[in-house]
């Protein structure tokens, strides 16, 4: 019986073999780092004229693209949510965020830098200048 359908099964169940220990090692290389930076953008002050206690003087900076280089090189770009918040899966490293189009609306925001290690997520919160005095 060996000798009827040997070498078929023998293949068959090779590349079984094969194809099952490949899987999670693929899987590990594709899935995200579990390492980045978190948190919110905001835009500050909000009006002019002295801070009024019943009145935020912040808010938060909603659907703006950022840039995050490692040293002169584009890593990752992403875009704050309508709250203004991000997270950014990134590899340990240091990085510099920056706004993708610093001559656009707000040119005193950044660059800030920022340190990911090995620790999970780094929660920021940057703060960009409207300006307004």
């Amino acid at each position: 019986m060996i000798e009827a359908c040997g070498k078929k099964k023998v293949c068959l169940l090779l590349a079984l073999l094969v194809t099952a220990l490949a899987l999670p090692q693929a899987e590990g290389e594709n899935s995200p780092p579990l390492t980045g930076i978190e948190g919110t953008v905001s835009l500050s002050p909000t009006h002019g004229g002295p801070t009024r206690m019943d009145e935020p003087d912040a808010a938060p900076l909603p659907n703006t693209a950022f840039d995050v280089l490692q040293e002169t090189v584009t890593a990752i770009s992403f875009t704050t949510d309508a709250a203004g918040h991000f997270r950014v899966p990134l590899a340990p490293g240091r990085y510099s965020i920056k706004p993708h189009n610093p001559e656009a609306r707000w040119p005193r925001c950044g660059p800030f830098e920022v340190e990911v290690t090995g620790e999970g997520f780094k929660t920021l919160h940057l703060e960009c200048d409207s300006g307004m005095r």
